[in-house]
């Protein structure tokens, strides 16, 4: 039997193949792992300084993926009261075992690397078990032997580290023996992100190599043991596009396998979409591609070829996607706060207040009490969010706010982290009410525009294009006030230096003593499908 045969590469299947859009997650999902139960795929992705942690996704043929719930959402679980931007809980790795789903993942903030379980992927997932290890790891992963031994795998040493193992007791946390390296990789910077398999009767260690931005890059080693010596495929990186910047995805790398029902193998991978070559805003995200082994029994990735926002790929598990080139976050969105709990779309910053919001005080209303934190603060503001999944979109929200005194303020915001944010709010002057555009780029604060108001009542508005922003407000009578227009490169991450991408929230700050804020709605539409964006994300003023 040759090499191809052993790994299940060929399944015979003569299907047509399909065209999908890339990516599957779009908008802030990045460091993916995946995992298959019978003809389920789970799927779980960073989360950084956002509650709940960790979402989990669910999906039949790995292209039309629905969020079922949150690996972390309790406070035993979730400790984020100190966390800065783009600190918190990294790259998750979910593994499905003997009947139970396992997640481990790290607290950067806390330093602690830690696993939940469940039999049931929506929830609800363990109290948290810690690894019981002192320094700085990163990046961890867990692999089942076939003899029952458990490994626990992850980055350590930082820029010029390595990939280091050590068996675990899954029961306590406790290693056998102290971590030790493995491969150091094939000399990128940051080797992370390790995943180890078992494959064709060979250890397979596939990581990411040149720090999560342009230089990124996915390589892979093999060895009889788990323990090596691993041997590097001759042809690593066996993806990247580190070289290619003219591609409209870049940044490739942070991958994990999966090998579907049918012996088809495929690869889950970060990647961003510069919207002119060198700026991105709304993240890492989240790219599909297939895999096939080849005669020497190395992966390879897309027949060679880049990940491009469409891709034709072989047969799906489960059939053809029911849209045909669009999955996540195809339609628009509209919220109108008339159910027990929110959806799990909505996230907070940090850990947050149980009083911070409620959606029972005034039905069909999201109600948002401010506390002492503000968006420009290392804290839990009163701010409910959820990420921008488009370049070219929509959103409106209608808010009834009655500030009383100066420094109360509630609105609409896009953010980046709490130095790089615009609002759009209703707040109080000694001239009474008034409608503000507020830019804070870099920590400093500037106020945009201004407008009289005479309601507590407004429905405040954004629309979007690849390289701005424009604001306005309505009075009910059919009335837009048009605010101002900004710039999307500010809260790029190639000028933040943070991880996560642009968020759409709700917000109220000013103190205790500040009147609730009511939401009416949340609506999201988007102008422009990512199935669009076969080059780059919209023109200048093609939104």
């Amino acid at each position: 039997m040759d090499a191809r045969a052993k790994l299940g590469a060929d399944t015979g299947k003569s299907a047509a193949p399909v065209t999908i859009t890339n990516p599957v997650l779009p908008g802030f999902h990045p460091d993916p792992s995946i995992c298959r139960a019978g003809d389920d795929y789970f799927l779980v992705t960073s989360s950084f300084e956002y509650a709940p942690g960790v979402p989990v996704f669910h999906s039949r043929n790995l292209v039309e993926w629905r969020l079922v719930g949150h690996a972390l959402s309790r406070e035993s679980q979730l400790e984020l009261s100190g966390a800065k931007s783009s600190q918190g809980i990294f790259a998750p790795t979910i593994r499905f075992h003997q009947g139970r789903f396992i997640v481990i993942t790290t607290n950067m903030t806390t330093g602690r690397g830690f696993y939940v379980t469940t039999d049931d992927p929506s929830g609800p997932w363990s109290d948290p078990i810690f690894v019981q290890e002192s320094g700085f790891s990163m990046d961890p992963s867990l692999f089942f032997d076939d003899d029952g031994k458990v490994y626990y795998t992850r980055h350590g040493g930082g820029r010029h580290g390595a990939v280091f193992q050590a068996e675990i007791e899954l029961e306590t946390g406790r290693l056998r023996d102290v971590a030790r390296p493995i491969w150091n990789g094939t000399g990128g910077v940051w080797p992370e992100g390790p995943h180890l398999y078992k494959i064709g009767g060979r250890y397979y260690l596939l990581i990411a190599e040149g720090g999560t931005s342009y230089q990124h890059a996915v390589t892979i080693a093999r060895s009889d043991s788990p323990w090596g010596p691993f041997e590097p495929c001759p042809r690593n990186p066996i993806l990247t596009h580190a070289e290619q910047r003219q591609l409209p995805v870049q940044a490739t790398g942070h991958a994990d396998l999966v090998q579907d029902q049918e012996g088809a193998w495929w690869l889950v991978l970060l990647g961003i979409r510069p919207w002119d070559g060198a700026h991105h805003h709304l993240g890492r995200e989240t790219f599909l591609a297939p895999v096939h082994w080849d005669a020497a029994g190395w992966p390879v990735v897309n027949q060679g070829r880049p990940i491009e926002p469409t891709l034709s790929v072989p047969a799906l598990p489960g059939g053809a996607p029911r849209v045909a080139l669009e999955s996540y976050a195809a339609s628009p969105v509209r919220d109108d706060f008339d159910a027990a709990t929110l959806a799990p779309d909505w996230n907070f910053l940090r850990s947050p207040r149980p009083t911070t919001f409620a959606l029972g005080a005034r039905p069909g209303w999201l109600r948002l009490r401010a506390n002492a934190w503000t968006l420009d603060d290392e804290g839990p503001v009163a701010f409910v969010g959820r990420r921008q999944l488009h370049y070219a979109c929509r959103v409106r929200s209608a808010l009834e706010f009655s500030p009383t005194a100066h420094g109360q303020r509630a609105g609409l915001v896009v953010r980046a982290d709490e130095n790089n944010h615009y609002d759009l709010m209703l707040t109080s002057t000694p001239r009474g009410l008034e409608l503000q555009l507020q830019s804070r780029v870099q920590g400093e604060s500037s106020t945009v525009a201004r407008l009289e108001w005479s309601s507590p009542g407004v429905e405040l508005m954004l629309e979007t294009g690849a390289s701005h922003y424009e604001f306005f407000a309505g009075d009910g009578a059919g009335v837009r006030h048009a605010l101002g227009r900004l710039p999307s490169q500010p809260l790029a991450s190639e000028v933040t230096g943070g991880f996560t991408g642009a968020y759409f929230g709700m917000f109220v700050s000013g103190g205790a003593d500040t009147p609730p804020a009511d939401f009416d709605y949340f609506e999201y539409t988007p102008l422009l499908t990512n199935a669009g964006l076969l080059t780059r994300a919209a023109p200048e003023g093609s939104a």
